[in-house]
């Protein structure tokens, strides 16, 4: 006859030293700021008086904000920026017709709530992108979906998955993001199938999820894109029925920035010959 089955404890809760037990119950828990710093907290709350709530505070309010930081910097990479821009880093006074306080009032997202749009309008090499990806990251610090991508390739997209019989999922993936990022609209031509698939996007994203889309043509010369002035004219009612636009218009961003460290390298270039030209002992230019 056997005896009453013994109670099984736990792994690890029977033997070990008690830093050993609470890492492993920390990683188990997916706590791994409170892992890092419990005992340097533990340390400063001692050294001030600190009572055990507080400490116990400080190791949570730590927790959350690295997971903040953790989530924030998971939607960056699930946006596929080109890369990571902020309107830090934007020269507004370069761009005069940019209306910066409309911008800064839209990098607080509550367009995304409303489900509008932004059309951002200008020539080539004016911060257009720059914007776009600056509200896209904006939206995803404040815990919103962001998809960045090219017309031309968003296009490509499209046609691909429906000669792979997966439109449908792509087109949900689409509808589903909070914030869709259509880059460079009227860089290339579409097909007829094409702007077809694209019109498909906007209009199912039409009062459901907000988009931004950069483009360097007015809006009447969309249609040498589209290729349909129905079809032009369908998309505009959609796209601007709720829309903030932004008139990004000047000399070029980057010739000027080109220019500039060109500049910069030619000055370079005759203060190291004048050098090379001076007397070694007296500084003086040979002649």
């Amino acid at each position: 006859m056997t005896g009453p089955a013994k109670e099984v404890m736990p792994a690890g809760t029977t033997a070990g030293t008690p830093q050993v037990l609470l890492a492993h119950h920390l990683k188990h828990l997916k706590l791994p700021t409170v892992l890092r710093e419990y005992d340097k907290v533990a340390r400063e709350c001692a050294r001030d008086g600190v009572d055990h709530p507080r400490y116990l505070l400080r190791l949570v309010e730590l927790e959350l904000i690295d997971r903040e930081r953790r989530m924030v910097e998971r939607r960056i990479r699930a946006a596929r920026v080109p890369a990571v821009k902020s309107f830090d880093t934007f020269d507004f006074t370069a761009i005069p017709s940019i209306n910066k306080m409309l911008v800064l009032e839209l990098a607080r997202c509550g367009y995304i709530l409303r489900q509008e749009n932004i059309i951002a309008l200008g020539n080539s090499g004016t911060g257009k992108t720059h914007v776009a990806i600056a509200l896209g990251l904006a939206a995803c610090q404040k815990g919103f979906s962001v998809a960045f991508t090219t017309a031309a390739s968003l296009v490509s997209q499209l046609l691909e998955a429906r000669d792979e019989k997966r439109l449908l999922s792509l087109q949900r993936e689409l509808q589903a993001v909070k914030l869709l990022i259509v880059d460079e609209l009227g860089y290339v031509p579409l097909s007829p199938t094409g702007a077809e698939l694209l019109f498909e996007v906007f209009s199912q994203r039409y009062e459901r999820g907000s988009t931004i889309v950069t483009s360097n043509l007015p809006f009447e010369d969309w249609t040498s894109v589209l290729g349909s002035e129905r079809l032009t004219g369908a998309l505009l009612d959609r796209l601007t029925h709720h829309v903030s636009i932004l008139a990004v218009n000047g000399n070029s961003y980057r010739l000027r920035q080109s220019a500039g460290r060109r500049r910069a390298t030619a000055a370079a270039e005759q203060n190291q010959a004048t050098a090379d030209e001076a007397d070694p002992e007296t500084g003086e230019i040979i002649a």
